[in-house]
């Protein structure tokens, strides 16, 4: 994250594509050093890492919607209705281009929505820009 990052960013990635995962992770170290990444495979073990009181909470979530156990839609409905967890910001990063996806992820209070570019230098790019967001615009809770 280089000397524009105040502090070292925590990242709960939910995602079940195993390429996906590896893509992802190698994008956000590229866009800096600095940042932890934790991957959860499925909604179930995300839910599961969040409610974990001995664990430091993400500072972001970055959550596909199509997931095996618990989708990404019941997901962000779980956080958004935790006291303790509804202030973490939460990014959707699908595929999935679909309004209605696009709509129902904005109506359950998702931060942000990203459509995963297939173009793997937009790929990085867009990570980046979001890394710049989110840990160097944006100030985030404790």
């Amino acid at each position: 994250m280089g000397a524009l990052y105040r502090r070292h960013p925590r990242i709960l990635l939910v995602e079940d594509n195993l390429a996906d995962v590896r893509l992802t992770v190698e994008a956000l170290r590229e866009a800096g050093e600095e940042v932890t990444v934790e991957v959860a495979r499925d909604g179930q073990e995300a839910m599961a890492r969040l409610l974990r009181a001995d664990l430091p909470l993400p500072d972001l979530v970055l959550l596909d919607l199509n997931l095996p156990r618990k989708s990404g839609h019941e997901v962000l409905r779980e956080i958004r209705e935790s006291e303790r967890l509804g202030r973490i910001p939460v990014v959707i990063l699908s595929t999935s281009a679909a309004p209605e996806d696009v709509e129902r992820a904005y109506a359950a209070h998702a931060n942000s929505y990203i459509v995963k570019p297939v173009d793997l230098h937009e790929f990085f790019r867009i990570i980046k820009v979001m890394c710049d967001y989110w840990f160097v615009v944006s100030a985030l809770p404790e």
